[in-house]
């Protein structure tokens, strides 16, 4: 496995990752599948703000994907990101996104950031077990703040100090 800066070409790949897991799970509150030109231009945004996009690639393409990028837009929170980890359906539960998430918080702390957000679905209590197994640590419980699937969702937030 193959963890490195993802590449214009690597969008497609990042893009169905990102599709299936909207599709399939309340990891993404999002109903409409994201577009080309969507994933696109978020990914030139991070790459312009200076912010990683990292790939994991196996023989099959991307196997997973990770990014951060600014919790809010004040000043105030500029030494704060909230970060994003997905990884491609048939490599889950292998470690990729672990391997994506030491770099990720590595690049965090390069450039000066002091904390890292995960904003985790409260019923997903494996990605809550995941992020804790990195240092992150519970901070808030939002209740019905997202609505998918016909049904309201609640929302936890959990932190790493860089």
């Amino acid at each position: 496995m193959e963890i490195r800066d993802a590449a214009a070409g690597d969008v497609p790949g990042i893009l169905a990752i990102y599709n299936d897991v909207m599709a399939t799970s309340t990891a993404i509150y999002r109903e409409e599948p994201a577009t080309l030109d969507q994933h696109l231009e978020w990914w030139r945004q991070r790459v312009a703000l200076g912010y990683p996009v990292l790939v994991a690639v196996d023989a099959a393409g991307v196997a997973g994907f990770a990014s951060f990028g600014d919790f809010r837009q004040w000043p105030g929170y500029r030494f704060t990101v909230e970060h994003s980890v997905h990884v491609r359906a048939d490599c889950r539960g292998r470690g990729v996104g672990v391997q994506l998430m030491h770099p990720l918080i590595a690049r965090a702390t390069a450039l000066g950031k002091h904390v890292m957000i995960a904003g985790v679905d409260a019923d997903n209590a494996a990605s809550q077990r995941f992020h804790e197994r990195l240092g992150f640590e519970r901070v808030a419980h939002f209740r019905e703040v997202g609505f998918k699937f016909g049904r309201w969702l609640d929302l936890v937030f959990l932190q790493r100090m860089l």
